[in-house]
């Protein structure tokens, strides 16, 4: 997950309770891509676009003349290597739906009904209005010129007038970019708060609070060459067929080049197994690449029992890296203690694996020289999350697989941006680098850390924020507890909405809410001197420009940058004491050469950002302990974690349920009712169960039920899903987000991360009187 997109309908109104209810199932497949993905692929971006805006924007996707792919993070070679053809199916379905045809107007908002499209222009729900006003009658810029309806005016006057700057909150998406990401992080932190939740808190915050903590940077220790180098790549809790697509082309060169690939994950998913590449005639025609050489369909909550087990094993052994131990880790001893007293058969019991199977996979690391380790969402999204990432990096750091060609700890970002918004200092903590960012600014920035997600919807629930902000995403359909939350959001004095389309979000707006429209990541953005680009940081640290090439939806459409930097000056300039005086928004808002000058002298890794960002291939940003074996921890030195195992059990009469999303979304964007690889049409609202837990709870397939939580003697409940028999193992479920997300309370969530746990969610299914549906 990665978790926010600006749009939760595709063009057909597939949204919330239009939902069909009931699906047709069939086998899964067997493969990822081939043509059935290129079938989809036109068939999305011409209905959507249309063929002309289709043909220039995906001719330039990923191109350094063209715009970073706003569907995932995955990297690209350098040009010299760089397929022309450098986007996946779900990529072009992302850029068909931000750069589609359709529009919307303030009649939308009067009629409450549910589409896709977004108007040019903002508009804002002045105070007491049942409907939507439109910010300038009469024409003209209502930001440039000031000209605003009463709504905004109300809006205005409102957020200057707040006690207290902690009860703001600034929400951001992993779309923005980074220059857009540093204007806005100063704005909130010269406003007086470090509240500025984003997306990665509901998604790879474990990883970086993990990796932080055991390496002392968090971010991934390896580069896209590594996979060449590597002679096993271990893929966990990620289905790569559908979140990223093209890592499946890393992944099948890889296996050209002689690496095993293990793959732990409770599903057996199509994009795991076999990959049939649509660039080339073996995948279009053939049967493709085999990509898992032995899959681990682990248990829910599992991993870190598996992974403890590998660590007993490797030091009982001696099959570790004693040179790199003594000489750039703290805590073996400890750590070998701790694993001696480990019982290994309940380790093993906990995984629901086969023993055979274990021990192949144990054989394959021992043996390996060099190990990538790769995983996403099916890792961070438990309560459990940083001890299992930890005992990850622990199983890198005993093999000696960090700063090493072929090997390393790879976390795989879902969202664009979201580790680029990190780095620019999107974060409820204020950076390391805060005294520059004061000194360069003349601010003087809060130091108490302010509200990740999580505790943000908590201060909701409790009436202690009184406006949000969002740049960009869907706050209210990728948060958990949604039923709650909605109506705590209903109840805020302000929300602004800085989005590309329409979403649920605005539509439960408060006392008084904006909605600003900004230029999409494939539109052109012209500033006084000519065209103008951003940049984005990809999942392995690369820096490279975006510039859009589509003629914008709208004359008046303004960007993310320009929009913060105005919202900044109207703000900040009426607030008593006047914050941020010798600030020139005007000046950020126009010139981004001037806001990446900035970024040079503030964030470590930006020297001659202007320049360094103009080439081709981008930048590298430098991390200490891939590039020097540097581990910049309080003890100088990768620090060896200790901690039990503990795996979450399925409630009595209950399962352990994962949300996951289906094929034909991103996000919370869904472009359709078919999720091709898992053999379901015409329908989402199913929930995948073994055959021998409906046994045992008394279920059929194509029963109809409830789905039941229980936190903090809460009974929240979905209703009307089918049951589809699937390959799940035993005492676990999984069901699609973000229709679940009402059954996860917000307290349900890592204690370090503050990630909220929709995996492993302990729940109930309740039946409900319904006709069965047939396969």
């Amino acid at each position: 997950m990665d978790s926010s997109r600006d749009a939760d309908s595709g063009p057909a109104g597939t949204a919330g309770a239009e939902r069909d209810t009931h699906p047709v199932v069939g086998p899964p497949a067997s493969s990822a891509a081939g043509p059935a993905a290129v079938a989809s692929t036109i068939r999305h971006t011409l209905g959507v676009m249309g063929p002309g805006a289709a043909i220039r924007s995906l001719a330039v996707i990923n191109q350094p003349e063209g715009f970073d792919c706003p569907g995932c993070a995955w990297p690209e070679a350098d040009p010299p290597q760089r397929h022309r053809v450098e986007f996946c199916e779900n990529g072009a379905k992302a850029v068909a739906e931000e750069a589609m045809s359709a529009r919307a107007d303030e009649a939308f908002f009067a009629s409450r009904r549910r589409v896709a499209p977004f108007p040019e222009r903002p508009l804002a729900r002045p105070a007491g209005a049942s409907g939507c006003a439109d910010a300038a009658p009469g024409g003209g810029d209502p930001l440039h010129t000031g000209r605003v309806g009463r709504g905004v005016r109300v809006d205005r006057r409102r957020a200057r007038s707040l006690d207290d700057p902690n009860r703001a909150v600034f929400y951001t998406s992993g779309r923005t970019s980074n220059e857009a990401a540093y204007l806005y992080q100063l704005f909130a932190r010269t406003y007086g708060t470090n509240n500025l939740p984003d997306c990665s808190n509901m998604c790879h915050e474990a990883s970086g609070e993990a990796l932080g903590a055991s390496i002392g940077i968090g971010k991934g220790t390896v580069r896209l060459a590594d996979f060449d180098d590597a002679d096993l790549i271990v893929v966990m809790g990620q289905n790569p067929g559908t979140n990223h697509p093209r890592m499946l082309a890393t992944l099948e060169a890889a296996k050209a080049g002689g690496a095993r690939i293990i793959t732990i994950n409770p599903l057996r998913e199509a994009g795991l197994l076999r990959f049939r590449n649509p660039q080339t005639p073996r995948g279009l025609f053939g049967h493709g690449t085999s990509l898992s050489d032995l899959h681990l369909p682990i248990a829910l909550g599992a991993d870190h029992a598996l992974f403890q087990w590998f660590n007993a094993r490797l030091v009982a052994d001696g099959a570790i890296d004693e040179r790199f131990l003594d000489e750039h880790t703290v805590g073996f001893d400890a750590l070998r203690a701790h694993l001696a007293s480990r019982d290994l058969d309940s380790l093993a019991a906990a995984t629901g694996l086969d023993p055979t199977a274990m021990n192949t996979a144990y054989r394959w690391i021992a043996a390996s020289k060099a190990t990538i380790v790769c995983w996403a969402m099916g890792l961070t999204q438990h309560v459990g999350a940083v001890a299992t990432i930890r005992e990850v990096a622990n199983l890198a750091l005993l093999g000696g697989h960090i700063g090493r060609p072929g090997a390393g700890l790879c976390p795989v970002r879902g969202h664009s941006n979201v580790q680029g918004d990190r780095t620019m200092g999107i974060a409820e903590r204020p950076p390391t680098w805060i005294d520059r960012l004061d000194a360069r600014h003349g601010i003087h920035s809060p130091r108490r850390p302010g509200l990740d997600t999580a505790r943000s919807i908590e201060a909701l629930h409790r009436g202690e924020v009184t406006a949000l902000v969002c740049l960009g995403g869907n706050f209210v359909r990728a948060i958990p507890d949604t039923d709650r939350t909605e109506a705590a959001l209903d109840r805020v004095e302000l929300s602004v909405h800085v989005s590309t389309k329409l979403n649920r979000s605005h539509l439960v707006c408060g006392a008084s809410s904006l909605i600003l429209p900004t230029l999409g990541r494939t539109e052109r953005d012209r500033g006084r001197d000519g065209e103008r680009f951003v940049t984005v940081e990809d999942s392995m640290g690369r820096v490279h420009r975006s510039a859009g090439v589509l003629r914008p939806a709208g004359p008046r459409l303004r960007s993310e940058v320009s929009i913060v930097a105005s919202l900044a000056a109207a703000v900040l300039r009426r607030r008593t004491p006047p914050r941020g005086a010798t600030i020139d928004w005007a000046s950020l808002g126009e010139d981004y050469d001037l806001v990446r000058d900035h970024i040079a002298a503030v964030v470590p890794g930006f020297e001659q950002y202007n320049e360094r960002a103009r080439t081709d291939a981008g930048f590298e940003l430098p991390h200490a302990a891939r590039d020097l074996r540097r581990f910049d921890t309080p003890s100088g030195r990768a620090e060896l974690f200790v901690g039990d195992a503990v795996t979450p059990r399925p409630p009595p009469g209950g399962l352990l349920l994962q949300t996951l999303r289906s094929h034909d979304q991103f996000n919370t964007t869904i472009y359709g009712l078919d999720d091709r690889y898992r053999g379901v049409r015409n329908g989402r609202m199913v929930v995948f169960v073994n055959a021998v837990d409906l046994a045992r709870l008394g279920l059929y397939e194509g029963q109809l039920v409830d789905l039941v939580s229980r936190f903090d003697d809460v009974e929240r409940r979905v209703e009307g899903f089918r049951i589809v028999c699937y390959d799940t193992p035993a005492g676990c479920a999984a069901a699609y987000f973000p229709e679940t997300n009402p059954l996860i309370a917000v307290s349900h969530r890592s204690p370090e991360a503050g990630t909220p746990a929709s995996k492993a969610v302990p729940v109930f299914l309740e039946p409900v009187r319904g006709p069965a549906v047939h396969s």
